[in-house]
């Protein structure tokens, strides 16, 4: 398979294996039967990123096999969304014509929206200055004149020159309701637009009857937390990534939700901090007692939960657990199996034709 075709006959027989994996993961806990939700087959990912290749004249999107390293050339790629597709050809015929802003560029990134805005990130190994930085208004204002939302990033060693705003707003309808969400170049976003509205609505329908307050851990630009406040009487989300933190303010204003905190902290801290093991003035001014948290909810990176936030996270009746690496939530689940049971299981088929695996668990207490 190469990057210009997707084995979209294959789609439902790699869905099943994975289902067949994660059943089989998942049989220790007596865990339910899997729900399933599918990717769109094409122009699912809201991200790209390439190598830049020059030949002559010629440049060109590149990318590397992962197993053989060989160099493989990408003129159009169809797992990103049809907005990136369409302004790739359109962005490298300006830049062959361009020698300042072709010159020692090595890599281009994009992060587009349903919404129809993208940022384009060009990066350099070489200083970028003022001839560069008129150059790159004259590609952007000329790629918008053809209709493209476009925002231009240059970036180069300790350099970042950003010519009107380095984020996209992204508008996702969750179970009827419009969400604005802020996206900031360089930070993290959930890759498939389409699957992360099917994650925020099984979320949730998971905590429809829900009680009391949520805790979120890694709320990152508040994604769940903004959808999930319809749930509860309050949300109190932690996050350790100072731009994620700053969308998440925004997103909080723009969209007029009142019942949701963010306070700017990793998760190991915060369990300290409710262990009372240490004091944060991050925390001042918030009464952390007040809460009465009945739900916690945890998306934590690839290495899951450390052993003391899994300590912390039985304390509550309700988790619920969003997983990017299955074989690391089999690992927390055997802990918290001793106190808690999986009474919902899904998977969200995040990275179609790929091995990944992304998985929703909700567990209660017994």
């Amino acid at each position: 398979m190469t990057p210009e075709q997707l084995p979209v006959e294959q789609y439902e027989d790699q869905l099943a294996e994975k289902v067949s994996r994660l059943t089989s993961m998942m049989s220790a806990f007596n865990a339910p039967d899997v729900e399933i939700f599918r990717s769109p087959v094409s122009h699912y990912r809201m991200r790209a990123e390439f190598r830049v290749w020059h030949d002559g004249d010629d440049l060109y999107h590149i990318i590397f096999d992962q197993q053989t390293r060989e160099r493989i050339r990408v003129d159009s790629f169809p797992a990103a969304s049809e907005l990136i597709n369409r302004l790739m050809p359109r962005l490298l015929a300006t830049l062959r014509e361009t020698h300042i802003l072709r010159f020692k560029l090595f890599q281009i990134d994009y992060l587009s929206t349903q919404s129809g805005q993208v940022v384009v990130s060009l990066l350099y190994h070489r200083k970028l200055d003022d001839a560069w930085q008129q150059a790159a208004e004259e590609l952007r204002d000329a790629l918008r004149a053809e209709g493209f939302h476009l925002h231009l990033i240059g970036r180069a060693t300790k350099t970042k020159i950003c010519l009107d705003q380095d984020f996209v707003d992204e508008c996702l309808t969750v179970d009827g309701r419009e969400i604005i969400y802020r996206q900031v170049e360089n930070s993290f976003t959930q890759p498939n637009a389409a699957m992360n509205v099917k994650m925020l609505e099984w979320a949730l329908d998971t905590t429809r009857n829900a009680s009391g307050d949520l805790l979120e851990l890694y709320c990152g630009n508040g994604n769940f937390s903004l959808a999930l406040a319809r749930n509860f009487r309050r949300v109190l989300a932690t996050e350790i990534a100072k731009p994620s933190v700053a969308s998440a303010q925004y997103n909080i204003a723009v969209n007029q939700i009142d019942n949701v905190q963010i306070i700017r902290m990793a998760a190991e801290e915060f369990t300290q901090a409710m262990n009372g093991e240490r004091s944060f003035n991050r925390l001042e001014g918030i009464d952390l007692q007040s809460y009465e948290c009945e739900t916690i909810f945890v998306d934590p990176p690839r290495s899951g939960l450390d052993d003391e936030t899994v300590k912390m996270v039985q304390a509550y009746p309700r988790i619920l657990y969003i997983s990017c690496n299955p074989e690391t939530l089999c690992k927390n689940l055997a802990t918290l199996s001793a106190t808690h049971e999986v009474t919902r299981l899904a998977l969200f088929d995040q990275f179609p034709y790929t091995h990944h695996m992304e998985c929703g668990v909700l567990l209660t207490r017994r």
